[in-house]
């Protein structure tokens, strides 16, 4: 049975900025799971988790690919569902640990970016204890290619997305990761979605998954977790 993963990402309100003399406001970004059961249902809130230093810090550290989320259980920070922490980010590969409630590995992401050692394409390699790594490369080569062959175009193309409706194009998103010759996971750009295939597979894994996918939206400065407040 094929589940899908969505993250919902609300614009900030400006009551919603937090200045540290009041309680913090609810958790706005929420992981939801559909698996064709029911209407989708949210299963985890996401927000980031500053270091010391606060948000310049953190801003400072996703330079380098770094990011620390926590996924809590409700829009009150009641529980925590699990945590994204970063163990290494350096020379455009970064890898992540996804922990459980506990403190507990549920599970490993690598990121490595186009360029930095292992092909053209961006590579997402994602482990979890006990099964085959699962690899996927973001976007197909043929569709890379035409965006390399149209990129003269590009400041024409940002130009008229501005001026018509304010959806900037951006690269090939699509990821379909493969494991033992089986397709345990797929993200699909139309959507952002994130289909997981393979039951054996931590659902907790996943919602990490989606909120690291996210936070690498854009070239831009859309990505979720960039916010300077």
């Amino acid at each position: 049975m094929t589940a899908v993963l969505t993250m919902k990402i609300p614009p900030v309100r400006r009551k919603d900025m937090h200045g540290g003399a009041v309680p913090p406001p609810p958790v706005r970004n929420v992981v939801e799971y559909a698996d064709g059961s029911g209407p989708a249902r949210a299963v985890a809130y996401v927000e980031r988790e500053l270091p010391p230093g606060g948000i310049p810090a953190y801003l400072a550290a996703r330079g380098s690919g770094a990011r620390s989320f926590v996924l809590w259980g409700d829009e009150n920070r009641g529980s925590r569902v699990a945590t994204v922490v970063t163990e290494s980010a350096r020379n455009g590969v970064a890898t992540y640990q996804v922990l459980g409630a506990h403190g507990e590995v549920i599970g490993t992401i690598v990121r490595e970016k186009a360029l930095s050692g292992r092909g053209l394409r961006t590579r997402w390699t994602v482990r979890q204890p006990g099964l085959p790594d699962a690899v996927g490369y973001k976007g197909r080569i043929f569709w890379w290619l035409v965006v390399w062959l149209l990129s003269p175009m590009a400041p024409f193309a940002l130009v008229i997305a501005a001026f018509e409706n304010g959806d900037f194009p951006r690269g090939p998103r699509r990821i379909i990761w493969r494991a033992s010759g089986q397709v345990p996971l797929e993200f699909k750009a139309f959507g952002d979605k994130l289909r997981l295939c393979a039951p054996e597979l931590d659902r907790r894994l996943g919602f990490g998954l989606i909120a690291l996918l996210r936070s690498f939206d854009g070239w831009l400065g859309n990505s979720w977790d960039d916010r300077k407040k």
